[in-house]
């Protein structure tokens, strides 16, 4: 029964440039829907931008230090030689960040990169994960879209790396795993797993965010029928919480009676927050917030009209991904964009060309194939 109801979505997926077949009417509404949105989008963002403040998770804003100094702090401690929970739990104290639970405090494999190789070797680790991602995705796409639509794509996504080149670059969690996300994503291969999820592991080893990305691994393989993939995604997600558990365990050895509670994350800001974000976080940053925000949609559309497995799968992840920030994220959360980047803006080179369609089925052209 569930692979009866999961059967319309393998052939959608399989689908190649599904706004040719949406119908009139849907099109209609599809094209009336994106308008509004756009219009909403250039007053919304900014909006959200009188908010915003440096990255902050702290009780008492007037103690804070920012999020991203934070960190720093845990890694010089941890290169110097400290135990990193004895350090991350001293210092979100000392600067009045919550500790419980445990996922508060982040996973160390940051830390230990940072001690490792250092925070400027890091920081170009990072540079050629961006370069590698837009040129695997350059390799993938241009047979498919052509050598335009595809050099497009790969220079969008450097843009989308942006973040890279900032000086806190090192110490964010979310830029690390965002980076392997989308790595994982145009490695896959359903004859040559390995690789793929390798980057998707080392992911998790980041930020337990990129967990929802591997169930909807998870789904499509399920979906598609491949079982092998299914089980090795299963046990990849096993194996991350079990290290999950020994982190919980990690955090409780000097935890405190009297350590601070998170204050939730109930942020309930809604969809102009993931706009936002990606208008801060990513090569949009040069444009005005008008104008960056509601062009921050269109990547979706882009990604949508591309259809098949890699569109869809984007799409999905993205979409699902800034829903839960609307829902959950406070707007000093804002980096937590960074797990979708920089695959996402790559969406933009495939905009016209689903635009296109969408308007050729609202048209009547689509079914009559011109």
């Amino acid at each position: 029964m569930v692979m009866a109801i999961f059967e319309p979505l393998g052939r959608l997926a399989a689908m190649p440039r599904p706004l040719r077949n949406i119908g009139q009417r849907a099109a209609l509404a599809l094209l009336s829907l994106l308008l509004v949105a756009l219009a909403w989008g250039s007053v919304a963002v900014p909006g959200i931008a009188d908010d915003s403040a440096e990255p902050t998770t702290a009780a008492n804003n007037d103690d804070s230090i920012g999020d991203f100094a934070l960190y720093a702090l845990i890694h010089q401690r941890v290169d110097a030689g400290d135990n990193y929970y004895a350090a991350a739990m001293e210092e979100q104290r000392a600067h009045n960040y919550p500790t419980r639970p445990f996922v508060t405090v982040r996973l160390p494999t940051l830390a230990a990169a940072n001690a490792a190789i250092g925070p400027g070797l890091l920081k170009q680790v990072e540079l050629l994960l961006v370069l590698a991602v837009a040129g695997v995705l350059f390799v993938r796409l241009r047979q498919a879209l052509g050598m335009g639509q595809a050099g497009a794509a790969a220079v969008l996504t450097m843009l989308g790396g942006a973040g890279v080149m900032a000086e806190q670059a090192p110490h964010i969690h979310e830029l690390a795993a965002g980076l392997l996300l989308s790595l994982a994503l145009v490695l896959y291969r359903p004859d040559r797993l390995w690789p793929s999820l390798l980057a998707a592991g080392l992911a998790l080893t980041f930020r337990e965010l990129a967990v929802p990305f591997v169930v909807l691994w998870l789904a499509f393989a399920a979906i598609e029928r491949r079982w092998r993939e299914v089980w090795a995604l299963a046990a990849l997600l096993a194996l991350f919480a079990g290290g999950l558990a020994l982190h919980a365990q990690g955090v409780a050895a000097y935890a405190t009676a009297a350590d601070q509670p998170s204050p939730g994350w109930q942020g309930l800001e809604g969809p102009a927050l993931p706009l936002f974000a990606l208008a801060r976080m990513s090569g949009l940053t040069l444009l005005p917030l008008w104008l960056a925000g509601p062009l921050a949609i269109l990547p979706l559309i882009g990604w949508i009209g591309m259809g098949g497995r890699t569109g869809w799968f984007v799409a999905l992840w993205s979409a699902g991904f800034f829903a839960a920030m609307a829902l959950f994220a406070r707007v000093e959360n804002f980096y937590w964009v960074m797990m979708v980047l920089p695959l996402y803006l790559a969406g933009f080179a495939m905009v016209p060309r689903a635009l296109g369609d969408v308007l050729a089925a609202a048209t009547g052209r689509a079914s009559k194939g011109i």
